[in-house]
């Protein structure tokens, strides 16, 4: 199970067309406030990150995630445009444990995926 963070329509069909043809069960999150009980809950292997959404607020998130004893072992990967280094070093600063450049995240999606 994988839990997306993504509220990019676009993004959004990449991701449940890659998981689709590999057979990944993918849960999207639409909202930063039931993010962590949705993690809570699913127990996914990996949580999946818009580092550039604002209505998910992906930082916050990553970082209460990592706060949490019960979920600091959940592994993040968090995308985003690849010359965008304050997020970068955001997200890093949060405790994300992978930060993909957009279309890095994009080719390797179906690999990301079958190795969550």
């Amino acid at each position: 199970m994988i839990v997306c963070a993504i509220d990019d329509l676009i993004f959004s069909i990449k991701v449940r067309t890659a998981a689709k043809a590999v057979n990944a069960e993918v849960y999207f999150e639409r909202s930063a406030d039931a993010l962590l009980t949705t993690v809570l809950e699913k127990r996914p292997s990996l949580v999946i990150f818009d580092l550039n959404s604002q209505k998910l607020r992906p930082l916050e998130a990553i970082a209460a995630l990592k706060q949490n004893p019960e979920l600091a072992s959940v592994r993040t990967l968090g995308y985003v445009s690849h010359v965008d280094t304050a997020t970068i070093d955001a997200a890093r600063a949060a405790g994300a444990d992978q930060i993909m450049a957009r279309s890095a995240f994009v080719a390797q999606l179906g690999d990301i995926l079958t190795n969550a």
